[in-house]
């Protein structure tokens, strides 16, 4: 293997995850409203991890938001549920979110 690629490979194996639910968060639909970096309807996801850092029980909130929606947190405009979205792929997407900076 050559150095272009074992560069590439290693790069894959360590970005996968971060695409895979990047894709996961584009195939729910959530990307229709939020956007890692900028604020769309909804949050951006930076500032979504910016405002639960550090707090013990944000994950399961946020993944039960995830599939109920809510509102008031971030202003008037309402989250709507998501049911097509999983537990399982609400606790992946959340922790996805959680990672972003």
């Amino acid at each position: 293997m050559n150095k272009a690629a074992l560069i590439a490979a290693l790069v894959a194996i360590v970005a996968g995850p971060a695409f895979a639910n990047a894709d996961l968060a584009q195939k729910k639909n959530c990307m229709a409203c939020h956007a890692i970096d900028k604020k769309l309807v909804g949050p951006a996801y930076k500032d979504v991890a910016a405002k639960y850092a550090g707090q013990k029980d944000a994950a399961a909130k946020l993944a039960e938001k995830v599939q109920k929606g809510g509102t008031g947190v971030w202003g008037q405009v309402p989250m709507p549920a998501n049911p097509q979205v999983s537990a399982d792929e609400a606790k992946t997407l959340v922790a996805w979110v959680l990672s972003t900076k």
